[in-house]
């Protein structure tokens, strides 16, 4: 089906027709642009790939601005494409969230500047720009090693105290949208994770990478989101989002799920000897999108195409049924110690949402909510991307997962997530967060340890710690996550009631540091419990006067870890 304009009494007005071809469209980047790629639900776009061919070899001094690199951002590393990155995330999303060598080398070699972010923040910045003003104010990066960012500054006000951030402006933006007409006006469905300040804040406009090119589209103008003067550039690119995937609901366009293969494949790539061929084949061959696809194939593409179906969870769930037989290992300990802990607490403070960080954490957000919902609770989950009262699907644990977008009672973006609804003083909102640090005090570090480890960045956590009524932080307890003072504030602390753990239970004292009030079950009294959670905590830790025994994981509540999360991706890393 095509659309054409209307033969009615208001005809489509024309006007300058601006769709060409990738090369046409990626023409207009120059060497040394600030260039953003845009981060929404489809994650990704096929001009950013053709841009890394086109420049390829050719030093362009490029400003990478983007929300989270994943390990397709590592392409322009690899190609000496960037000189300087602003970002909210440097990792991996698949098969797990984790570092890229690729982005930690860079860095901590000095070859490329990194600016970090939250993910708020990185929006908001744009979002001044968007609207003309010099700066715009937030709740985020307060307490944190964000706060010493060029582009923040904590200010006294007539109304009090406040965090500015400056505005930012890229010189383009890039992004995928499912439809748009020959003129430029761009629609786009949500979740909209940052939106597109970006487009609407570039000094010169906008590249964009669609599914499907319309003749009218004014059937969809509730969904348009950026205005044709805004726009350089129109490419009709099927699948123009892989291998991130398209949610189309309400679109004329067939929506595709995401790849999660290709991403998997992309990442072991990326951290071994073989990155030049892989990028070889799939970036530097392929001319046009076309032949991309080819290189694709049908079956594959078909897959994806049935991918985006909500029912098809199913073909994975028959595909990797769960173990349940196996003994419970750390992290499944650790995430329904987790969970019981903040289910008590939503249901203690008559909490309306749960939002659920990445990995393990997710995992132990989902079957808290499950559990208060057993105590008659009417706690919703939610998500920075922009869902609101959503529900996991069995046998895909990633938080982003497509087929969950339609069980939302709300799809927006992180802005209203994130911005008003996290915070907002009409909503009571408890945060379930992981940590690759945490010291005495609740401060989480994800970004630097030293000159030596580069981990992720912030994500969505500092905004989510800093103006959350109560946080929780979940995960294993080792002597390398566990320190007297992390030396880099990521996430402030001070929202955190408890860090849950598959050893032990920590929680706020009177004097603003964790004591431990209780230890898992285990071999020896309780005692030689304490003794033991002693030696992994490397400064004087306080211990409640008596400290209590948390009870064994009931194999029901391992078991729905387990169905979320068939394969162990997040629950049994390595194994």
């Amino acid at each position: 089906m095509t659309c054409s304009p209307t033969d009615g009494p208001h005809p489509v007005r024309a006007g300058a027709d601006k769709t060409c071809s990738l090369d046409e469209a990626v023409s207009h980047v120059r060497s040394g642009d600030a260039l953003h790629i845009v981060t929404n639900h489809t994650r990704w776009t096929a001009a950013a790939r053709h841009l890394v061919r086109h420049w390829w070899g050719k030093d362009p001094h490029f400003t990478l601005v983007m929300l989270s690199l994943s390990s397709l951002g590592a392409l322009f590393f690899r190609g000496g494409l960037v000189d300087k990155v602003i970002t909210g995330y440097s990792g991996d999303v698949f098969p797990s969230f984790s570092p890229n060598p690729n982005f930690s080398d860079a860095y901590l070699r000095g070859e490329v500047v990194v600016e970090h972010w939250s993910f708020l923040t990185f929006l908001q910045r744009l979002e001044a720009a968007a609207r003309g003003l010099p700066a715009v104010t937030t709740g985020s990066l307060a307490g944190s090693s964000m706060a010493d960012n060029p582009g923040y500054a904590e200010v006294d006000s007539p109304f009090g105290p406040v965090g500015l951030l400056e505005a930012y402006a890229p010189d383009i933006t890039l992004l995928h949208a499912p439809l748009a007409d020959r003129q430029g006006n761009l629609a786009f469905q949500p979740p909209g994770l940052e939106g597109v300040w970006g487009a609407l804040a570039a000094r010169r406009g906008a590249v964009a990478t669609v599914d499907r090119v319309v003749d009218d589209i004014r059937p969809w103008s509730h969904l348009v989101q950026v205005p044709a003067h805004r726009v350089l550039a129109v490419v009709e690119t099927p699948l123009g989002a892989h291998p991130g995937g398209l949610f189309a609901r309400d679109l004329p366009v067939e929506p595709y799920g995401e790849d999660l293969e290709f991403w998997s494949e992309a990442r072991a790539a990326s951290h071994g000897d073989g990155y030049d061929r892989w990028i070889e084949e799939w970036v530097l061959a392929p001319a046009t999108q076309e032949a991309y696809l080819e290189r694709l194939g049908s079956d594959r593409i078909a897959g994806l195409r049935r991918r985006a179906e909500p029912d098809s969870w199913q073909d994975d769930e028959a595909a990797h049924p769960p173990d349940l037989e196996a003994e419970p290992v750390p992290w499944e300990i650790a995430a329904v110690h987790g969970a019981r802990y903040l289910a008590d607490r939503v249901v203690d403070l008559g909490a309306d949402a749960v939002l659920a960080g990445a990995g393990v954490a997710n995992l132990a957000a989902w079957l808290a909510v499950d559990l208060a919902h057993d105590q008659g609770s009417e706690v919703v989950l939610a998500a920075e991307l922009g869902l609101w009262g959503y529900r996991p699907t069995p046998a895909d644990p990633f938080i982003f997962n497509h087929r969950s977008f339609p069980t939302a009672t709300m799809l927006t973006g992180a802005e209203a997530v994130l911005g008003s609804l996290v915070g907002g003083p009409g909503t009571t909102l408890l945060a379930c967060l992981g940590a690759a640090q945490i010291d005495r005090h609740g401060n989480i570090n994800s970004t630097v340890i030293g000159d030596s480890t580069f981990l992720v960045g912030s994500g969505g956590g500092n905004d989510v710690a800093s103006t959350a009524n109560e946080v929780v932080v979940m995960s294993t307890l080792t002597r390398r996550r566990a320190v007297a003072d992390v030396p880099y504030v990521t996430s402030p602390g001070r929202r955190v009631r408890a860090f849950v753990t598959d050893l032990a239970l920590f929680e706020r004292d009177a004097d603003d540091e964790l004591a431990l009030t209780a230890v898992a079950p285990g071999p020896g009294s309780v005692a030689d419990r304490v003794a033991h959670v002693r030696t992994l905590c490397p400064w004087e830790l306080h211990v409640a006067d008596r400290v209590t025994e948390l009870d064994p994981p009931d194999p029901a509540h391992v078991e729905r870890l387990r169905r979320w999360d068939p394969e162990g991706r997040f629950l049994r890393p390595g194994g």
